[in-house]
Parts: C-alpha cells; sequence; structure tokens
C-alpha cells in the first residue's frame, strides 16, 4: 500500500505537532501552506517538509495530496474545506470546523453528495482516558448518570489582537473551548433532547464565557468554557453509587472512579500515548481508504449539532 500522503494548511505550533503524529503514523507530510511563503518555507525546513507554497490552490494543484490538514485560525475553515472540495481533496480540519451552521450544513452537504471525506479534528473523543470514562459509564460502574459538570477554563492574553479574542479571526471562547465541553460530553453521555446557552461578552466583540446545559430525559448537564476564568479543568460524572472524573477533559491522560461508599476506587492513567494527534490521524487514513465520506467517531452530525450551538450562543450577543 502507498504511503499515505498529507499536505498542511497553516503553518503553526499544532501543525508541528500534527506533522509528528503523521509521521508517527507512517504517513508523509508532502507540504505545507500558508498566506506566507516566507513563513511557509521557514515552518517546512524546521519540521523536514519538503514542499512549501504561498498559496493554498495552487499547493493543491501541484501536490494533489491524500488529504488536507486545516491548521489555520477558524475564520478561514470553511472557505479553506470549500477550496478542497473544489479539487476533490479530502479534509481533517482543525476545531472548530465551522463558524455556524449554515457553514456546517453547505459543506456536510457537499460532503455527501460527491462522497470526500471531511471530518473535525476533535482529538479529545479519541484518547484513552476519556474513551475508559465512557466505558465506565456506559457499565454503569457510578450508577445511573444523574448529573454532569465538565468545565474548561484559563485567563487568556488580554490584547485584543490575539486569536483568543480577535473577532477577525474566529475568535471567542465557543471555537476555542466550548467545541470542547459540548462535543466530549455528547461523546460520555450521548445526545441531549434539548439545551440552554448563555454567554459572557468581552469588550473586542467575543464570547470569553459560555454556559451551556445540556437536558437529557432523567439528567442534565452543566458546561462551562472561558478565557477569563482559571477553572478548575475536568469533568465530573455523578451517579447514585460514585462519580466518574477526567482531569483536563480535552487533553486527559487519567481517569478515575471514586465509589460513593468510600471504597476503593479505580484510576486510570495513559501511559501510552505520546502524541495524542496519531489517534485521529489513523481515523481519518482508515476512513478515506475505505471509501467512507464521514468518522463514526466524529460524525457530521456531531459538529453541525456543535454549530448549531454557536448559533444559539451568537443570538445571545448584545446588539
Amino acid at each position: 500500500m502507498e504511503t499515505f500522503r498529507f499536505a498542511i494548511m497553516g503553518a503553526g505550533n499544532i501543525a508541528g505537532k500534527f506533522c509528528e503524529a503523521a509521521r508517527m503514523a507512517g504517513c508523509e507530510v508532502a507540504a505545507v501552506a500558508s498566506k506566507s511563503a516566507e513563513r511557509a518555507g521557514k515552518w517546512a525546513a524546521e519540521n523536514g517538509v519538503s514542499g512549501s507554497y504561498g498559496d493554498y490552490e495552487r499547493m493543491l494543484e501541484k501536490e494533489k495530496p491524500d488529504c488536507v490538514y486545516i491548521a489555520t485560525t477558524p475564520d478561514s475553515h470553511y472557505e479553506l474545506t470549500m477550496l478542497c472540495l473544489d479539487h476533490g481533496v479530502p479534509v481533517l480540519c482543525e476545531k472548530a470546523a465551522f463558524l455556524n451552521s449554515a457553514q456546517a450544513q453547505e459543506v456536510f452537504s457537499r460532503s455527501e453528495k460527491e462522497g470526500i471525506f471531511v471530518m473535525e479534528a476533535l482529538w479529545s473523543r479519541f484518547l484513552p482516558a476519556v474513551k475508559q470514562a465512557r466505558e465506565w459509564i456506559r457499565q454503569e460502574y457510578a450508577g445511573k448518570p444523574s448529573f454532569a459538570q465538565i468545565d474548561i477554563g484559563f485567563l487568556a492574553p488580554p490584547d485584543a489582537g490575539n486569536r483568543y479574542r480577535n473577532p477577525l479571526l474566529g475568535g471567542g471562547a465557543a471555537y476555542d473551548i466550548t467545541v470542547y465541553v459540548y462535543e466530549i460530553a455528547r461523546f460520555l453521555l450521548g445526545e441531549e433532547d434539548s439545551l440552554t446557552a448563555s454567554a459572557v461578552w468581552g469588550p473586542t466583540g467575543v464570547d470569553v464565557t459560555d454556559h451551556v446545559v445540556l437536558h437529557f430525559p432523567e439528567m442534565c448537564a452543566s458546561l462551562t468554557a472561558s478565557f477569563d476564568a482559571a477553572l478548575e479543568e475536568k469533568a465530573v460524572i455523578y451517579g447514585d453509587r460514585g462519580r466518574i472524573v477526567l482531569p483536563h477533559p480535552h487533553y486527559a491522560s487519567e481517569a478515575f472512579f471514586y465509589p460513593q461508599d468510600g471504597g476503593e476506587g479505580i484510576s486510570f492513567r495513559d501511559t501510552e500515548t505520546k502524541n495524542g494527534f496519531i489517534y485521529e490521524i489513523q481515523e481519518t487514513v482508515s476512513c478515506i481508504r475505505a471509501g467512507r465520506g464521514e468518522s463514526r467517531v466524529v460524525p457530521h452530525s456531531l459538529t453541525l449539532s456543535c454549530a448549531k450551538l454557536f448559533d444559539r450562543i451568537l443570538e445571545t450577543k448584545p446588539v
């Protein structure tokens, strides 16, 4: 079987981590493109990649990769994904894949019509610790879930121009953090019946704190994401027999079960994973080689539901 060839759009730090994982998975990173040819060339030299381009479309035309990993800021994800589809090239797009449900719906309708693979790169859903927590929930270690809380928050740089707070770069807690808490919650608990959402809006015009409540038939889940609060980052699922805890759920390496009766708990520690991006890369390669247009782990429907949540959050923005 021929070596699977990725190309990368965006020459930042996250692209370097992806490049390392792709090689660990036995893939080649053939080229990188950026709006700046100089930046692309510098990144390529630092990461041992032979091809570099200052034009995204030219890279697609010259390299004809098996898949493109989009590692730019969220403001350009829709445009670059559509460009890849114009050239018949599958896409693995960094989270948040799209800014709203209209963008997501258009991309996925085209992907499904033309049979071209597209997946949001939500690496957390593949991590062994997160998968272990879900297995404990399914086996009702803590009993039937009655409440869940997932919090991720940190103090983002305060300057208005950085990617967290700049609306022109797709800034905002929703696209950077809420995407994690929501899509991890869905992985652990399944699809909600309904949800409510609220947000605090910062001076640059982006949301800096989001609070989402997911409603299920017999429980609810409270999700918080913030740029302005250093939260105790964890996911906790409560039941009548105990609780399951995932510290730092978006990059979890540990999971714990604590029984309600105070007995001995269970711990899981992932000592094998060297670069967590490898799992989403393996999924992407497997799906494309099997001729599938979407992943079962991060399906189109999940990313579309999250984009609809973004719509709801945007509706709370003061006029």
